[in-house]
């Protein structure tokens, strides 16, 4: 690759990869290997010294991984990027560098449901706390945020409601506090929503949705900005500090801009060893090629499906950003350019039991805890992936006993269409 800036769709096939210096393979081959030799004793010092970048062993950086990363980090415009096991584990290595016992995040309530309780619940035992807070309210977010806030979290497009988060706003809250914004882009993907753009320090994804886009493997990454002063408050000791297991070294001062990525695989995945395999970065390169192919076609069916779901009787709300009538629709040209993803919510008339007899009804849709497979998906969030959830949070959230979360494929907008008809025909009968 040249200086020359390329568009997205080259970067999204050719970035990070180039032909196998050994075989002269076109396409990133699979290094499955668990360990790598080195060129002598020196050699073997200066990679665990952190002097020099190289391979080691596949927990900390493996060659088909490596790809991946640098073709993440440069579709959503960072410095840098590790990848992980899943998308609950990113989040999990984007706070480790940041947090300590006592410390906090500030989130938006609208937020998946596994990770408002990864956030309420798990990281308890961590010693860190959540509050969680509606980002519409810029009032609010400023009002949590206290002396020992380390970081705020949202997510672009919220799941499930598909809410668009005024990041502009939210980041402006963060650098003001002298933390970092982190977002969560998974329902946007880099086509539809750039947050570093919008001020996001750090982004994270589970590359299991739209970037593989095929529903075979998870997969996290986060992606560093470069552009957070970790060393300027004294928040962060664990960038700005000296490191016993690296002989006093300071990341920040060392690595500058790729301190965080830097330290997320010298300490995080080191300790944390939550790894992402060479097979499944693989599978992600593969569906990256034509992410841009495939986010268009879901964003122009789920534009025609919600359409189509708004005019219809049997139907209470429809939440996709995407149309005119939804409080978020002027965010949508600000944040997402390209459209408003394919990832939103419907309320049925007849509630709960509706819903329950709309998932079992529906036949080309598939009935998943997922969403970003070429296929649509659906899933009733209150009885599922937000069950564990109280009332209160499910609204909140977006995910009340009558509604019912989308995430539009890329078969046949009809056929999408008449599937949902004569589901809705059964749960409403």
């Amino acid at each position: 690759m040249t200086d020359t800036p390329f568009g997205f769709e080259t970067l999204q096939v050719h970035a990070g990869a180039r032909p196998d210096p050994a075989t002269g393979a076109r396409q990133t081959p699979i290094y499955q290997s668990t360990a790598f030799v080195f060129r002598d004793a020196d050699h073997a010092a200066a990679l665990f010294n952190l002097q020099e970048v190289g391979y080691i062993y596949s927990r900390l950086t493996n060659p088909t991984v490596a790809v991946l990363q640098e073709r993440i980090a440069t579709l959503e415009g960072g410095q840098g990027a590790v990848c992980c096991s899943s998308g609950h584990a990113a989040q999990i290595m984007a706070l480790f560098p940041l947090m300590g016992p006592g410390l906090n995040i500030v989130a938006s309530s609208r937020l998946y449901g596994g990770t408002i309780t990864q956030f309420s619940q798990t990281i308890k035992r961590f010693g860190w706390s959540c509050t969680f807070v509606d980002f519409d309210d810029l009032d609010a977010v400023k009002a949590a945020i206290d002396d020992n806030t380390r970081a705020v979290f949202c997510e672009s497009i919220a799941n499930p409601g598909g809410y668009i988060t005024d990041l502009d706003a939210i980041a402006a809250i963060a650098n003001d506090a002298q933390i970092p914004l982190i977002v969560d882009n998974t329902s946007a993907s880099p086509y539809l929503c750039r947050p570093i753009e919008h001020g996001a320090t750090l982004v994270v994804h589970s590359t299991t949705k739209y970037m593989t886009g095929n529903g075979t493997v998870t997969g996290g990454a986060i992606v560093d900005s470069g552009n957070f002063n970790w060393t300027a408050s004294g928040k962060f000791p664990s960038l700005s500090e000296p490191e016993p297991a690296y002989h006093g070294l300071k990341f920040h001062e060392t690595f500058g801009p790729l301190a965080f990525t830097f330290h997320s695989i010298a300490i995080g995945l080191r300790d944390l060893g939550m790894t992402m395999n060479p097979q499944g970065a693989h599978y992600t390169l593969m569906g990256l090629e034509t992410l841009s192919l495939r986010m268009d076609k879901h964003v122009a069916n789920a534009m025609e499906v919600a359409q189509w779901l708004e005019n219809d009787p049997r139907i209470e709300k429809v939440t996709y950003a995407g149309l005119p009538s939804s409080p978020y629709a002027s965010r949508v040209p600000q944040i997402c350019p390209k459209g408003a993803g394919a990832l939103f919510t419907f309320a049925i008339k007849g509630g709960y039991e509706a819903c329950v007899k709309l998932v079992d009804s529906v036949e080309l849709f598939s009935h998943v805890a997922n969403l970003g497979d070429a296929r649509s998906l659906i899933i009733h969030s209150a009885s599922t992936t937000h069950r564990q959830l109280t009332p209160e949070q499910q609204e909140a959230a977006g995910a009340a006993p009558n509604v019912v979360r989308v995430s539009i494929g890329t078969e046949n907008a009809a056929d999408i269409i008449a599937d949902l008809d004569q589901a809705l025909a059964k749960a409403t009968a």
